[in-house]
């Protein structure tokens, strides 16, 4: 099945994923909106390729999907706040203080030696 040509789009960048929001046209003329995940992969070898996610959703649903949607991002926001928390276990990640000192990297040397033998 082939699909229409877009009639609205919009595009997100986030890191290794792009997300595609596309406004198509039904045989009747009417609208629905299509959202696209689409992440890049990189080979062994140093290729990429892409792999892709649509979802399709449709004027009937857009009310309860976006009271769902807007709920549920309410909820992860409040629960857990706006940090990224993937981030802290990036190589490189390094947390900031309130008072402007940067978290010292742990490393085996800096932890004390115990001999579990005095157990």
């Amino acid at each position: 099945m082939m699909e229409k040509e877009e009639i609205f789009s919009k595009v997100l960048r986030a890191g290794r994923r792009t997300y595609f929001f596309d406004v198509r046209a039904t045989k009747a003329d009417d609208y629905y909106l299509t959202i696209t995940e689409s992440k890049k992969f990189t080979n062994d070898d140093g290729s990429f390729h892409y792999k892709k996610h649509k979802i399709y959703i449709y004027k009937e649903d857009f009310t309860e999907f976006k009271e769902i949607l807007a709920e549920m991002t309410d909820y992860i926001i409040s629960e857990k706040g706006d940090e990224v928390i993937s981030e802290r276990h990036q190589k490189d990640f390094k947390k900031e203080y309130n008072n402007g000192e940067e978290d010292e990297l742990k490393t085996p040397e800096s932890f004390t030696d115990i001999d579990f033998d005095d157990i």
